[in-house]
């Protein structure tokens, strides 16, 4: 087995004074939770972030993700509600969270191409947008709001909504990851202002578009310029807290707790989303040894792709044949015939786990192998989980045996349509979800019946 670096090797040291560690451990979270509890019941940020410094003092990762993890089991605070006052939180913790995640010199998270490599540097690109080229246009918006102004901060905000690659990253290939080890109140609030920020930039957007110098020649609704950029910098504010919260609180997280072997996942991973204004400088290629009879990956890059380290250490599938009721196929021939239907198809099994996905040349929706095992309830943004789930109640209840819906979405309209998999006696194995662009079907005219 290859020598991995197994960043959880160091856990379970001086068990002498885990018992001890263990209570003050739980009397800190107690006084966080209560703290957290009064900027809900509308504490001022001032009040309680000094009480807090008394009290508690500095604070780990660790912590804070125990922390928002416990505010939504144990005292029953809904997601919704702790992804609102998120900020309020962030700005609590700012100045007391643990500087003990500096990364070491050549510490391969600082190695270009490693995924937090990317994250910051693509942080750094948004920081750059928002503080210096958005600021300064907005400056010139509020003195002189022609049509000019307008069109540069259309640009500006259209070039901002790149971060929606840079969450998505974090949401589909970084998040599956701490849900396997157990973390899950942080993902999920997370995830829910991400939603918070796109919506809000595409809500500039729209309000840039129909703007008028005339308030009332509005082509969307009357707005000021005064309460547009208001908005916007009630949004860049998020935006920025965002990398704050990235930086100090959920990637330290990950990096305590991923392998190696899981961030090589995400890495190889990542351009199937994209990068957010830069792109990595290079592959990250991490120093290790070899099993025996495998060559290094730097040795056949393109042939790593289907590597036993991409599909989650697993060992490559081996050549073989697969029987089936109307015919024999190879799994080379299977997949390949999957991949090249003109529909992206999804398969969860009887107890919502992500088992399959195709993998056709233009896919609608990005899919990347972090979801493979992963409950389709984590795979959607908390507010639409419900629709999820009364879906697939009806399914295994025998209520319905298929559901369809249609989008519009940039050039292309989306069908998409779910199926009730059962077997020959109507058990329940799962959900197969068909999608695919038919604004090309609902373009035909007449009839076809000759080659072209």
């Amino acid at each position: 087995m290859s020598e991995l670096i197994n960043n959880r090797e160091v856990r379970g040291q001086h068990e002498g004074d885990l018992s001890a560690e263990h209570i003050l451990n739980a009397q800190r979270q107690t006084v966080l939770k209560q703290l957290i509890k009064e900027l809900h019941d509308g504490q001022s940020v001032h009040d309680v972030k000094e009480r807090f410094r008394e009290a508690v003092g500095h604070i780990s990762v660790a912590e804070i993700s125990q922390l928002e993890q416990a505010l939504m089991e144990e005292e029953g605070i809904p997601v919704s509600e702790v992804q609102r006052l998120c900020s309020v939180h962030a700005e609590m913790f700012k100045g007391s969270i643990d500087d003990i995640h500096r990364p070491a010199a050549g510490a391969p998270e600082e190695q270009p191409g490693h995924p937090v490599h990317t994250f910051k540097m693509e942080n750094r690109a948004i920081e750059r947008l928002v503080q210096f080229t958005l600021s300064l246009h907005m400056d010139r918006f509020r003195r002189e709001p022609d049509e000019a102004q307008r069109i540069q901060l259309l640009e500006d905000m259209s070039l901002l909504y790149d971060v929606d690659k840079h969450y998505s990253r974090k949401e589909n290939l970084l998040f599956p990851f701490l849900e396997k080890y157990g973390i899950h109140g942080p993902t999920q609030v997370m995830w829910g202002v991400d939603d918070g920020i796109r919506l809000g930039i595409k809500e500039i957007k729209a309000l840039l578009t129909g703007y008028r110098t005339d308030a009332a020649e509005s082509t969307i609704r009357s707005v000021s310029a005064d309460d547009l950029l208001g908005l916007m910098e009630r949004v860049l504010q998020e935006v920025t807290d965002m990398i704050f919260k990235e930086e100090h609180i959920l990637l330290p997280m990950a990096l305590e707790t991923l392998t190696e072997d899981e961030w090589l996942q995400i890495a190889r991973e990542s351009a199937e989303i994209g990068y957010c204004l830069v792109s990595p400088e290079q592959e990250w290629i991490p120093e290790r040894a070899p099993e025996p009879g495998m060559k290094h990956p730097s040795a056949a890059p393109e042939a790593a792709t289907d590597s036993a380290l991409e599909e989650g250490s697993l060992p490559p599938l081996q050549d073989g044949l697969v029987r089936m009721g109307t015919g024999i196929l190879s799994i080379h021939q299977l997949e390949t015939m999957l991949n090249h239907l003109p529909v992206d198809l999804t398969f969860i099994d009887e107890n919502d786990v992500v088992r399959y996905f195709s993998h056709g040349k233009e896919r609608i929706f990005a899919r990347t192998r972090a979801v493979i095992g992963r409950t389709v309830q984590n795979c959607h943004p908390p507010q639409s989980v419900h629709v999820v789930n009364e879906l697939l109640a009806d399914f295994k209840a025998g209520r319905k045996d298929d559901e369809d819906f249609w989008i519009p979405l940039k050039d292309k309209f989306v069908y998409i349509r779910y199926f009730a998999v059962r077997d020959a006696e109507g058990t329940y194995m799962g959900t197969l979800e068909f999608t695919q662009n038919i604004k090309l079907i609902q373009e035909l005219t007449g009839q076809k019946r000759i080659l072209s």
